[in-house]
Formats: C-alpha cells, sequence, structure tokens
C-alpha cells in the first residue's frame, strides 16, 4: 500500500476517540480515503514531485522566517536603542549595534508547478512620469516652462557656481555626480532612461538623482531661499529678461507655498509628489536657475545636518553619498562611527529587511567600511570619464 494512504488509515484510531460511535468512524474513515483519492487521482507523477517539493519548501522557508525575523527585531531594537542614546547625549559603543551578519536562506527553491495555475489580477501600476510628463504638468498648472540651459556645460557651470558659493566642495559635488550618474548624466538625465534604457525605473532626476518627493521636500524647506537668490537676480536684469524672470519668480513663490501647504515630512510631501502637482515642481530640475539650488540643497542638507548634529569634520563624498542614499540619520550614524567599528559592523544594522534583501551592494560589501569602500572605488572610476571632468573644470 502506498505510504500515503498508510498515513491517512493511521489517522483513524484518533478520528474514533474524537467521533465515539462505530457509524461516526466508519463514516470518518470513508470520508477521509475519499479526500485523499479525490486530491491525488488522475495527478502524474511530476505533479505528485511538485507537491513533496513544495512541502519542503514550505517548511524550509518557514523555518527561515522565523529565524530571520528574531535577527531583525533586534537590528530594529539596537537601532531605537542607538537613537535613545544620542537624544541623551550618550556614547554609542560598538555593543549598540548587531555584529551579525543576516541570516540567508540556503533551502530549496520554490518548485515551479507543472499544472497550469490561476494567476491573481495584478493592479496595473501608474506610469513613472518622464520629462514630457513634467514640462506639460508645469504649463498645464502653473503656465510655465523652465528654461533649459542651452548646452551641457552652462548647466554645470550654473551648478558649480552656486554649489561653491553654498559650501559644497568641488570633490563633494564631482564625486557624488560620478556615483549617482556613472560619470557621464546630463542636467535631465532620469533614472533608466540612460546607457541605452529606455523606460524610467523612479523619478530620480538630474546630476544628483532627485525623486519627486526631493524636489517637493526642498521647496518646502528651502524655498525661501530660492525666493531670495531668484529675486537677486531679478534686480540686476532689465527688458524682456526681467520679465521672464519676474515670471518665473511668481511661479516659483505659487510652488513654495503649496509645497509649504501641508506639514513638513516625507509622507505628505510624498503624496504630493505623486500628483500633477509635484510633476509641476519636479520640472524646476530642468530650469537653468532654480534646478542648480535643487542640485546643491540636495547635498547640502545632509552638510549642514551633520553640522548641526555636532559633526564638524569636512564630510567625504562617499560619506556624503551613504547620506544621501540612505537618508541624513542613518547616514550620519555611520558617518560618525570610529574606523575600527566600521570595520565590524555589519551593512544590515541600517536597512529595514526588505530593502537589505534586495540590495546586493549592501549584501556583497556587508560592513560599513567595506561599503564605503567600494562606494569610494566606483566615484574613483567614474569620475574619469567625460561629464565628470567636464563638471570638474566647471568649478
Amino acid at each position: 500500500m502506498h505510504h500515503s494512504i498508510r498515513h491517512v488509515l493511521r489517522l483513524v484510531p484518533l478520528v474514533l476517540v474524537l467521533l465515539g460511535p462505530p457509524h461516526a468512524v466508519s463514516n470518518a474513515k470513508a470520508q477521509l480515503l475519499s479526500q485523499f483519492f479525490a486530491r491525488n487521482e488522475g495527478a502524474s507523477p511530476a505533479v505528485l514531485e511538485y507537491r513533496r517539493k513544495l512541502k519542503e519548501y514550505q517548511e524550509a522557508r518557514a523555518a527561515f522566517d522565523e529565524e530571520a525575523g528574531a535577527y531583525w527585531s533586534q537590528i530594529t531594537e539596537k537601532r531605537k536603542g542607538r537613537n535613545a542614546k544620542r537624544r541623551n547625549g550618550q556614547q554609542v559603543t560598538l555593543d549598540d549595534y548587531v555584529l551579525t551578519h543576516p541570516p540567508l536562506y540556503t533551502g530549496p527553491k520554490k518548485p515551479v508547478n507543472p499544472e497550469p495555475e490561476e494567476t491573481p489580477d495584478r493592479p496595473v501600476r501608474k506610469p513613472i512620469p518622464v520629462m514630457s510628463d513634467l514640462l506639460r504638468a508645469a504649463q498645464e498648472l502653473y503656465q510655465f516652462t523652465p528654461q533649459r540651459p542651452s548646452t551641457e556645460v552652462e548647466f554645470k557651470r550654473a551648478y558649480a557656481r552656486y554649489a561653491l558659493a553654498s559650501g559644497l566642495t568641488r570633490e563633494q559635488a564631482v564625486r557624488v555626480y560620478s556615483f549617482e550618474t556613472g560619470g557621464t548624466g546630463t542636467f535631465d538625465v532620469q533614472a533608466g532612461i540612460e546607457h541605452g534604457g529606455r523606460r524610467a525605473i523612479s523619478t530620480a532626476m538630474g546630476y544628483n538623482q532627485l525623486l519627486t518627493t526631493n524636489s517637493v521636500e526642498l521647496l518646502a524647506e528651502q524655498g525661501h531661499e530660492f525666493i531670495r537668490a531668484l529675486s537677486e537676480k531679478v534686480s540686476k536684469t532689465s527688458g524682456p529678461a526681467r520679465q521672464s524672470l519676474e515670471h518665473k519668480l511668481a511661479v516659483l513663490k505659487k510652488m513654495v507655498a503649496h509645497a509649504k501647504s501641508v506639514p513638513d515630512t516625507w509622507s505628505e510631501h510624498e503624496k504630493i509628489g505623486n500628483t500633477a502637482q509635484g510633476w509641476a515642481m519636479h520640472a524646476m530640475v530642468l530650469d537653468i536657475d532654480i534646478g542648480p539650488m535643487l542640485q546643491t540643497h540636495k547635498l547640502l542638507t545632509s552638510v549642514l545636518f551633520a553640522r548641526a548634529k555636532g559633526y564638524n569634520r569636512p564630510l567625504s563624498a562617499a560619506e556624503l553619498e551613504m547620506m544621501n542614499l540612505t537618508g541624513d540619520g542613518t547616514g550620519l550614524d555611520m558617518v560618525t562611527m570610529p574606523q575600527a567599528m566600521r570595520e565590524q559592523v555589519p551593512t544590515s544594522n541600517f536597512f529595514q529587511r526588505g530593502g537589505y534583501e534586495r540590495n546586493p551592494v549592501a549584501i556583497r560589501h556587508n560592513t560599513v567600511a567595506k561599503l564605503l569602500a567600494v562606494t569610494d572605488e566606483r566615484m574613483d572610476v567614474n569620475s574619469g570619464k567625460a561629464g565628470a571632468r567636464e563638471l570638474a573644470g566647471a568649478f
């Protein structure tokens, strides 16, 4: 007799205990056997093998998820502890980090079902806005078209002037640009539509790859500075050029007011960023006057954040990139770490589980020291490319 049938029959004494009278037992036995044969009737050897492998996979995956869940809970608790220490002015030590690496799943792969399966309808993804969408939104909502540069070097020079005047160094600007764009990016380069790519993978745009949410947030938080700088330029201009700048200034003031109309949180700015109004604001990345300010403040806010937290040593480009990528608070956690600790602390301490498991760079270069080193290495290579050399020359 097949071992699975014997397993079914072994369940019968249990049914006897639960159900009592003999006729109930007889009915239960028949029902169990009926269910077994119904489930496997006509099943090919391939299907039976699939079901066996699926059970093995599910058991292995469940065991892994239990282990991984405990690890990532510990990561969360350690992060809360570090934040509390910093709020209280206490020194963060090696004991405040998880020093082991996350468990890796090494069990069987999920088998492929040889039988056709019904696939649930996936929600239709909203298309990612591209430059034409941003320009259309700006025109429809604000009756405004960003003034794009006549040449790429014109934008680079405007960026260099504003960045230097604001406190960024040439090394920081050029090396972050090299990392973010591969050393060849243009002022309007968008993630995915580069190096032969034809489909946008995010709204990240420009030298420092601002998302729509970044643009909204910068207009809300730094809009007063943008208005001041543009007002100063208006005062020094005359004729038709002045009229154009005055219109741009009026539009900028409206955008800043809209960005400030919601609480100053990432989630609220993200809501605007996902609307046509946010797209119109993001179009300012393309403007020869506002774009360099947005690109500069994407990095400068991290420099000022570190300074406000008492970190006065100049940030290396790789350290600045960590803050640019992971957020100021998380990035500063890595930046303020002594080198000896950087060699020991796993990168997993600075991620959520999902983000870490989708990040092969953080997994391969799995300590803070290794992650900073590979960032520097990529900056070194890309700084020699044409776009990076042109930007360096603009400084």
